[in-house]
């Protein structure tokens, strides 16, 4: 049995981070991956979607050129596999810099194969035996098929499959209407793709203010994307080399690729969790406390597999959270951040917080101050000829403390920290108000929303 002081399993954003901060402090780490170095975000997720819609962006803005007085000659053509080794080669980087850095750094045996608990404290790697008296899980999470009606008869891609494709697809139909699938929505139509979208709710991405889904609809349908919401009696057949998506009131659609796009689930069923007593929920989610500790102690769950963020830049966060209390003496929560995320469509839209109808904000007894403003009043959209989208901030009212943001429109996704730091810092309003911000840009007309606040 090899004895470590820490074991790791999973590298995907959080483990790692909190190998190398153990490694540095003299401790021996075992570090377990039984896929590849990087997870989710590197090798299916953030790192080749964003790199799609690059090339997507780029193809759109090309067909776009005379507007900007730019004249090319021919119709704008996709390269699919240039497109693919281009987002192939970034996501190689990534993976094999992790991976070698996990092999070459002190203290760190990296280890190939599928971890599960034998014990408490106990972890079996194929013919191995570890054990070690802190031990933090980063496992991840996977694409969920739901129970749809003829699913099982018919060939059907999750979004890492779609990553994979040797040809672009005729007509891909997305069975769901929020971030993934309306990401890959947008990049398939760029690349010529008939695309249309199915989704079960009344409205897309139904967690947002009916503002924000109809104005990510309204854009989506202008690049020729169509969208079904509401959708009733769904259900799927193969029709020749085809699927066939049948929804009442619709004429029947006859898709080359069919993207599920429902939600994700944690890879936490097989992993041995009841040999070590550690508690997940009705979903699979591991349940853990404030501090991100199993219900076994000296086990703790980060990332996807613990239902308390399903972003990178949370899992990466529950790194910083452990670390800080296990090694610097200092005492972080999960609760004390705020949720934040963005909608990489282009335009993007970059939120976090509270939404105008969030029912929370309300029922806290919030008061709200709602400021607006279109993004044809941004000279930096206008000048970008980019004014799709708006600016949306909710304050409350009796502490002008901000609640939540919604920027959609160009560079939304980076113009919304000045307002996520702001609330993170609890400053009120005013002190956002009062700043002075560069010209041109998009988030020099964030302080003269702040100064056109309505009641709610």
């Amino acid at each position: 049995m090899a004895e470590y002081d820490a074991i790791v399993i999973g590298a995907g954003q959080a483990g790692p981070s909190l190998a190398f901060r153990l490694a540095a402090s003299g401790r021996r780490v075992a570090m377990i991956e039984r896929n590849k170095a990087g997870g989710t975000c590197v090798n299916t997720g953030c790192t080749p979607t964003k790199t799609l819609v690059a090339s997507a962006r780029v193809a759109q803005l090309a067909r776009r050129a005379a507007e900007y007085g730019v004249v090319l000659a021919g119709e704008v053509g996709i390269d699919w596999p240039r497109v693919r080794a281009r987002m192939e080669g970034i996501v190689a980087r990534s993976r094999d810099g992790l991976a070698q850095s996990l092999a070459t750094t002190e203290n760190i045996a990296f280890l190939h194969g599928h971890a599960r608990f034998t014990g408490p404290h106990r972890v079996a790697v194929d013919d191995q035996t570890l054990t070690a008296p802190w031990i933090f899980l980063d496992v991840g999470g996977r694409a969920a098929a739901p129970p749809i009606p003829g699913l099982e008869t018919v060939r059907w891609l999750s979004n890492s499959d779609l990553l994979r494709l040797d040809a672009l697809p005729r007509h891909l139909a997305i069975i769901g209407g929020s971030y993934i699938g309306l990401e890959f929505a947008q990049i398939f139509r760029r690349f010529g793709a008939m695309v249309t979208v199915v989704e079960l709710a009344p409205r897309l991405i139904p967690r947002e203010d009916e503002e924000v889904s109809a104005a990510v609809q309204a854009l989506l349908e202008a690049e020729g994307v169509t969208v079904h919401c509401g959708a009733k009696g769904l259900a799927l057949a193969p029709a020749g080399e085809a699927v066939a998506v049948r929804i009442e009131g619709v004429p029947e659609i006859q898709a080359s690729h069919l993207l599920l796009a429902t939600g994700r689930r944690p890879n936490t069923d097989d992993l041995g969790l009841e040999a070590a007593g550690i508690a997940r929920d009705a979903r699979g989610y591991i349940t853990v406390d404030d501090a991100l500790e199993t219900s076994q102690p000296g086990i703790w769950a980060l990332g996807d597999c613990n239902g308390r963020g399903a972003f990178t830049h949370t899992a990466y966060n529950d790194y910083e959270i452990v670390a800080a209390n296990l090694l610097d003496g200092e005492r972080r929560r999960v609760t004390d951040r705020l949720p934040c995320y963005a909608l990489f469509t282009d335009p993007p839209l970059g939120r976090f917080g509270m939404t105008e109808t969030e029912t929370e904000a309300r029922a806290a007894g919030h008061r709200l101050l709602v400021g607006r403003r279109p993004m044809t009043r941004v000279n930096r959209a206008v000048e970008k000829g980019e004014t799709q989208g708006f600016i949306k901030i909710v304050v409350d009212a009796q502490t002008h403390r901000i609640l939540g943001a919604a920027i959609l429109g160009v560079e939304g996704d980076e113009a919304i920290h000045g307002l996520l730091d702001l609330a993170h810092a609890g400053a009120p309003a005013p002190v956002m108000q009062r700043a002075v911000h560069i010209h041109p840009t998009v988030s020099e007309l964030i302080p003269t929303v702040m100064g056109d606040l309505q009641p709610a």
